[in-house]
């Protein structure tokens, strides 16, 4: 038996704040951007707020670079390499087309200035000097990267190259680079900020970074731009507001002049549209469970845990609550073990699930209990044949 006991939002809403569950898709007021892909997520509070064609395996184009970086952070954290060590410049590297650090051959680029060459360039040239410095071959680092990016999660990613270069295999879904991308943020948050970085001189040449909205006050602070003609012009992108933090990736967009209105209408929305809350704090009481031979006849139960959560800014009064479990539970119980549920609905939403915990240890009851319940079940059995009875 499944016992669910409704509680109305107003009377939940003195317990906590409700909001959006992770990995919810929200579509408020039927906002979905204009990119043909996207994937947007809340990590303050691990919302999924957009994910339209977000499992799509599509070419990245410059983004696949966020991966080359990832493989360099990661070599630095090992401490197989450091920020001074140096790698050459190949023929192959040399000779790459497209966006540039300006490489020489008779270079000696550090690993920092490899890292500023790709997060504030996009140099290809420097996205291959890092592969080879790090893997011997390009080839290698593909498979390299690709085996790391399964490892991730990211199960739509397919690297073949270490540039982003046009290749028929070189593919990554939005999610995959939104994994990527907060994977960055919160694990190296000490490289992070050459993401944003608004110009890098080399060999006398300067440029400047190809992120859109850096200096706009929204809260743009970083990752990676990309084009080519199967990508269209793309954005992965993260921003931060307050104590939120959003990360995002969208893609096939027909002209530039379209990326930055779009990432601008991304990051408004969400933070907009949505505020977050709390459910409540470790242990608060959220109700009681009858006991089935229990020494004691009811279990209080507890939230298990804190969650900082999303709702829509319109839907506040519009939600309800429930404790769901299978009851009476029987005995015995231990305290911190799991006897139910927290649902809360929110209007379009999926609902969030907490775990309740019980609150204190409920014994098994002695022999009087058990023949209390003996007799019960006896009387019910004998109340039951005598009505069938009667019938």
């Amino acid at each position: 038996m499944t016992a669910r006991f409704r509680r109305p939002a107003c009377a939940l809403a003195l317990v906590a704040a409700l909001a959006l569950p992770p990995a919810a898709q929200a579509q408020v007021a039927g906002f979905d951007g204009n990119a043909p892909s996207i994937y947007l997520r809340d990590i303050t509070t691990g919302t999924v707020l957009i994910e339209k064609g977000a499992d799509v395996p599509l070419p990245p184009a410059s983004m696949s670079k966020l991966m080359t970086l990832l493989m360099l952070f990661e070599a630095l954290e090992d401490e197989r390499i450091t920020m001074e060590t140096t790698f050459s410049v190949s023929t192959r590297a040399y000779n790459m087309g497209g966006s540039r650090m300006f490489l020489e051959p008779t270079d000696q680029p550090t690993v920092e200035d490899l890292i500023r060459g790709i997060a504030v360039l996009s140099g290809n040239d420097a996205s291959v000097v890092a592969a080879e410095g790090l893997a011997g071959t390009e080839e290698a680092f593909a498979q390299l990267a690709t085996r790391r990016a399964r490892e991730l999660g990211m199960r739509n990613t397919t690297i073949a190259n270490s540039s982003g270069w046009p290749h028929p295999d070189h593919l990554m879904s939005k999610r995959d680079l939104g994994i990527l991308a907060e994977h960055i943020i919160t694990e190296y948050p000490q490289y992070y900020p050459y993401l944003a970085e608004r110009t890098f001189t080399w060999n006398g040449i300067t440029q400047s970074n190809r992120v859109p909205l850096l200096a706009s006050g929204i809260g743009m602070d970083g990752l990676k731009t990309g084009f080519t003609s199967a990508a269209g012009y793309s954005l992965t992108g993260s921003a931060r507001q307050g104590d939120r933090r959003i990360v995002f990736a969208f893609g096939g967009l027909a002209n530039e002049d379209e990326r930055a209105p779009e990432a601008e209408a991304l990051i408004n929305w969400a933070f907009r549209q949505f505020r977050k809350a709390s459910l409540g704090e470790p242990g608060a009481v959220m109700g009681e469970a009858p006991v089935w031979l229990g020494a004691a006849p009811s279990v209080t139960m507890v939230l298990g845990e804190a969650r900082d959560i999303l709702v829509p800014a319109t839907a506040r009064r519009e939600m309800e609550g429930r404790i769901v479990y299978d009851g009476p539970i029987p005995a015995p119980i231990a305290a911190g073990d799991q006897i139910a549920t927290l649902e809360v609905e929110i209007p379009d939403m999926e609902p969030v699930r907490l775990p309740l915990l019980a609150a204190e240890d409920v014994a098994e009851g002695g022999f009087a209990v058990r023949a209390q319940a003996a007799a019960r079940r006896l009387a019910g059995m004998v109340m039951g044949s005598a009505r069938e009875a009667i019938n």
